[in-house]
């Protein structure tokens, strides 16, 4: 059983940076993929990143460029570092992790997070 606990969100100006961090307890022996997903207000989660334990990372366009994610694994900590925000960011920013493969699906990921919000003004 996999723990997780986020951290980072808040409120922020277009343009500005945020940094979130996952950190994970609980059975992280072995190979996982740490992946963050969103869901804006009245929308669907959708992926944001995924890192696996090589550090191999994962975007969609939407924030290709934008958003690193990286992890610690001596720390078993995951991170999200969020620049050039823009409004459409907004949403409630979960940390999930699963076994094995990498997915883009949130229902392929077993473990989660309680959620952090993030918004961005314009």
């Amino acid at each position: 059983q996999v723990h997780l606990v986020e951290s980072g969100g808040g409120l922020v100006q277009a343009g500005g940076s945020l940094r979130l961090s996952c950190a994970a307890s609980g059975g992280t022996n072995g190979y996982y993929v740490m992946a963050w997903f969103r869901q804006p207000p009245g929308k669907e989660r959708e992926f944001v990143a995924s890192t696996s334990n090589n550090g191999n990372t994962y975007y969609p366009d939407s924030v290709k460029g934008r958003f690193t994610g990286s992890r610690d694994n001596a720390k078993n900590t995951a991170y999200l570092q969020m620049n050039s925000l823009k409004p459409e960011d907004t949403a409630v920013y979960y940390c999930a992790a699963r076994h094995n493969s990498m997915s883009y699906f949130w229902y392929e990921y077993m473990y989660w997070g309680q959620g952090t919000q993030v918004t961005v003004s314009s």
